[in-house]
């Protein structure tokens, strides 16, 4: 029985490495930064992810005991990882897109980055 709960755990890390890889190695090779996005809050977390549920599974089938430590750490990781692309997301549109060249927004009729009219004496810092 111990054999197959070293099996899952392997099976836990090797997964997580997987999707480590390809996180890293997608935020490498991706060109735009929008699309580099994707490969860390979305691969790499589930990597990381990944090592996390080995970790409970080790304490919990071979050590015997539960260490919340591990869920704790997979709820802020979860939990930050979309709202900080979210902010890098909206960071990209705003100083590199202009109102005029981004998709329509539909009913809301401007995205929330651009949902103030620039004034003409104000002056506009995006460009730096």
């Amino acid at each position: 029985m111990q054999y197959l709960f070293e099996l899952l755990i392997a099976f836990f890390l090797i997964v997580s490495g997987i999707f480590g890889f390809v996180g890293s190695f997608g935020m490498i090779k991706l060109k735009d930064p929008m699309s580099r996005l994707h490969a860390p809050t979305k691969a790499t977390t589930l990597g990381v992810g990944g090592v996390l549920l080995a970790s409970i599974f080790h304490s919990i089938l071979l050590e015997q005991h539960v260490s919340l430590h591990e869920l704790l750490i997979t709820l802020f990781l979860f939990l930050t990882a979309p709202i900080t692309a979210l902010f890098i997301a909206k960071w990209h549109i705003h100083r590199h897109e202009k109102p005029e060249n981004l998709p329509d927004a539909g009913e809301d009729e401007l995205w929330a980055t651009h949902a103030v009219e620039q004034d003409e004496d104000v002056p506009d810092h995006s460009a730096t």
